[in-house]
């Protein structure tokens, strides 16, 4: 059925009524945009929207509002999402890589989301254990079911959308971590690469990691020089943005090693906010702005700061660097924050670990950070 236009004023009214009802019934510090969602929801119903379109709007945001509950609770804590393929076997050399590896980055106080699925994604619930495990489902017509050991738990999530699930995985990480798998592990590591490269997530670690001696991530790694990097299509800086290697504890040091100092980022206004846990030497600074200010800013230099009025009070211990990024050179990026993790931390001065922030997916205008 065609939607009946509106006038000017018809549409006012509308709007008015339902900024009432907002103020009234959806109160609190995100008031304003519960009504432009409600408002959203009105003009879809005038644009006349078909029910199939509206059907795939109602699921999505009902999925992702599950799946926000579900994590909710657990929102401090840092987790890592692993992929692999689901057809690895028990006994498997990967399987027992991706299981050690859960493990292993378990017992440094991070939790897992896998696929929920079996393989890889059960080496990683069995490797961390159920309590530390979230299980994020697909409901597909073949092959996918849910694994024995997150099977019925409440951090189970099933999704009917990939688009969904894919969000979850990266807004709720603060790390990812690739196993040996088939076009699905394709699809969420160029997917984790493409955001971070964009500045349309945070920057995080992402590993990928196998079986000793295997050929499975330098085989692929050869494809992206010879093709990708050779011809262009990715700048030789983006290299930076993943690690490969065949042994479990070098990755498992790699995801720790990038929250060592490190701890998350924003823009306030027109500079980029780096949260540290505590300050740097006079002399690693100078190297900062020696090495990396004339590739990354676009004006100004690095400085040292403390929490800025419009960071709305994140976090208001930690120290800061401030700079004009020039939103473009993530890999970069990356690869400055590796040398500000080399930073020897003062004796005198504790170390501060609040937890990552969640990757949270962004606007352009904020790139790599929150």
């Amino acid at each position: 059925m065609k939607a009946t236009p509106q006038t000017t004023e018809a549409r006012s009214d509308r709007d008015a009524a339902i900024r009432q009802f907002a103020s009234q019934y959806l109160m609190g510090a995100n008031q304003d945009l519960y009504e432009e969602m409600l408002l959203t929801i009105c003009r879809l119903a005038r644009d006349g929207a078909s029910r199939g379109d509206v059907k795939l709007l109602h699921r999505a945001v009902a999925e992702l509002r599950y799946g926000f509950k579900i994590f909710a609770p657990y929102r401090e804590a840092p987790k890592i999402s692993i992929f692999g393929s689901s057809r690895t076997p028990h006994g498997h050399p990967d399987y027992v890589a991706a299981a050690e590896f859960a493990r292993q980055i378990g017992e440094r106080g991070w939790m897992v989301i896998t696929g929920a699925g079996d393989g890889i994604m059960k080496a990683g619930h069995g490797g961390a254990g159920r309590e530390a495990s979230f299980g994020v489902a697909i409901r597909l017509p073949f092959e996918q079911k849910t694994n024995d050991i997150i099977a019925e738990d409440a951090k189970l999530v099933n999704f009917r959308y990939f688009f969904t699930r894919k969000l979850m995985f990266l807004k709720e990480a603060s790390a990812v971590a690739l196993f040996p798998g088939g076009f699905g592990t394709q699809d969420e590591g160029f997917e984790a690469l493409t955001l971070i490269q964009t500045g349309k997530a945070t920057l995080m670690p992402i590993v990928m990691c196998e079986q000793p001696g295997g050929t499975y991530w330098p085989q692929w790694r050869a494809y992206v020089v010879s093709e990708l990097l050779r011809c262009g299509m990715i700048s030789e800086s983006d290299m930076n943005l993943f690690r490969i290697t065949d042994s479990v504890e070098a990755a498992v040091e790699h995801v720790c090693q990038f929250y060592r100092i490190y701890h998350s980022g924003r823009y306030v206004g027109p500079d980029f906010v780096m949260r540290l846990k505590h300050r740097l030497s006079e002399t690693t600074l100078q190297r900062l702005n020696d090495e990396y200010s004339r590739l990354i800013l676009s004006g100004g230099v690095i400085q040292q700061c403390d929490a800025l009025s419009g960071e709305n009070g994140q976090y208001p211990g930690l120290p800061r660097l401030k700079f004009r990024f020039d939103k473009k050179s993530i890999g970069l990026l990356r690869r400055m924050i590796d040398l500000i993790n080399r930073e020897p931390i003062p004796p005198t001065e504790p170390l501060r670990e609040p937890p990552p922030e969640p990757a949270l997916i962004t606007d352009v205008d904020t790139a790599v950070g929150t």
